[in-house]
């Protein structure tokens, strides 16, 4: 085992006397040890960064934008040290872990890019007789001190979502990485701190147990924002208290295959969207809906790349897509939601099987709307598929979820997609492509039980600021008073 990796406290490495395993997700060995924070640290980082606000706030933009730049170099750099990092502690096939980071470099560097159009915006306000002697300019600025809360499936990419836009607006934060997976954020501490960036403003923390209320509960952090299951997200919103709160929680994911669509195309695009990280996603395809004339041949190649993914389970394999899940408990749900559907008279058509934490792509037919894997999140390689005859159907259908995150649907039709658009209530719709695609210079978040908000740095840094708005009176100089009593 190498030797305990340091939490970050204030911008400085800190060995603690709490040591936790991580275990290779694969093999179920310990393969990293990391330092654990505790109560006294997590209060100590706030307080840095309470007291941080002012440096974090004065550091020059340009000065922002060059450390976002360097730390996107060094990820790229440290490319493949970070991919299997992701491999060994989350269980990421090496191809979509390598994917993951390439994604990370593109997020800090569009945090850069967001940051060079922050500054004073005039506005033009004497459209009315109202405003006639008046200027106004408004301007972002920092929140404060922001905590963030991410989950174990994108160990990097959904951290520099967090922490790209922060140090673009000048916020000071803490981060608390997912027990499960925290040495990819640990090592992402290792950049910040070849950085310019203010020391005080930062702390990267794992904290399985105490002391992690204080990440929500703690009065000086003016922002939260959650990425993880819904049930822990809603609650946390309840001990916010004044918080800002972003969520980012959970889905089960419609695809609507349309006639006419290219099916093959769409059959490719879903199998992955599925299974892809064994659906480890918030928005991976957990529902299909298939128009009747394609109905058996959008199944049928479900069916048979479900099988043929199955058969990839190497992990250094380019073409391994699938991975075990994170652990045992999350196996051994996903396998009880399966055998729940079949028991209310689903067909598993593929899959069904568990092997530890390995569970084989499913694809279910005949699944009633009320059982879990149909009407709540799996975060598994489970997939429902059912027929439809009417498209505006297959949209109701599709929307009748409590879950509203993304929904993909597949047709030629620019008159049906515009109709999907206006009528899924869902944060995003993705045309010809599944659900499963998220473009991080893009707007990101859910409706109703799926969050609060928006990612994406643009739309981030929007929450982690506020508008401060300069109104100035013209002509009250003496020398224009003179001007006046002249023009009198």
């Amino acid at each position: 085992m190498n030797k305990a990796r340091p939490i970050w406290v204030a911008g400085q490495p800190r060995r603690t006397d709490r040591r936790e395993p991580v275990q290779d997700k694969y093999t179920g060995a310990d393969a990293f040890e990391v330092c654990v924070a505790q109560r006294a640290e997590v209060a100590e980082a706030i307080g840095a960064a309470w007291d941080a606000r002012r440096a974090m706030r004065d550091f020059p933009i340009n000065s922002r934008i060059d450390a976002l730049r360097k730390v996107a170099e060094m990820l790229r750099r440290r490319r493949d040290e970070f991919t299997e990092v992701m491999r060994i502690e989350a269980g990421k096939p090496v191809g979509p872990a390598r994917a993951e980071i390439d994604r990370a470099v593109t997020t800090f560097t569009i945090s850069a890019d967001a940051a060079a159009r922050l500054g004073r915006e005039r506005l033009p306000i004497d459209a009315n007789g109202q405003g006639r002697d008046y200027s106004a300019v408004i301007v972002r600025v920092p929140i404060g001190v922001c905590s963030f809360i991410t989950p174990f499936n994108f160990p990097v990419n959904l951290v520099a979502h967090k922490i790209g836009p922060a140090i673009a607006a000048g916020c000071p934060f803490v981060l608390k990485p997912d027990s499960r997976t925290p040495v990819s954020a640990l090592m992402l501490g290792e950049l910040l701190a070849e950085t310019d960036i203010p020391p005080a403003a930062w702390s990267v923390l794992p904290c399985p147990d105490d002391g992690r209320e204080l990440f929500t509960e703690d009065d000086r952090p003016a922002l939260l924002s959650f990425t993880g299951s819904p049930k822990v997200g809603w609650e946390l919103k309840t001990k916010a208290g004044r918080k800002r709160v972003v969520l980012e929680l959970g889905g089960n994911a419609a695809c609507i295959v349309d006639e006419g669509a290219a099916v093959d195309f769409a059959v490719e695009r879903i199998a992955y969207g599925a299974f892809a990280y064994a659906g480890q996603s918030c928005i991976s395809v957990q529902r299909v809906f298939a128009h009747r004339s394609v109905y058996e041949s959008v199944r049928d190649g479900m069916v048979a790349r479900a099988k043929k993914i199955d058969e990839q389970r190497d992990p250094h394999d380019e073409s391994t897509l699938l991975g075990p899940v994170i652990d045992d408990a999350a196996a051994e749900r996903i396998e009880s939601w399966i055998r729940e559907a079949v028991t209310a008279g689903a067909r598993v058509l593929t899959g069904g099987v568990r092997e530890g934490v390995w569970v084989s792509p499913t694809v279910l037919e005949n699944t009633p709307h009320d059982v879990n894997v149909s009407c709540n999140e799996v975060f598994g390689p489970v997939v429902t598929i059912e027929p439809f005859d009417d498209f505006d159907d297959a949209i109701e259908r599709a929307d009748a979820s409590e879950w509203g995150l993304q929904a993909g649907v597949f047709t030629p039709s620019i008159d049906r997609a515009e109709r999907a658009f206006d009528r899924l209530e869902v944060g995003a719709v993705v045309v010809n492509d599944v659900p499963t695609v998220r473009l991080d210079a893009a707007p990101y978040g859910g409706v109703k039980g799926s969050g609060l908000g928006r990612e994406g740095p643009r739309w981030a840094i929007e929450d982690m600021t506020e508008i401060r708005a300069m109104l100035t009176r013209r002509g009250f100089t003496p020398e224009a008073r003179r001007k006046r009593r002249a023009i009198k």
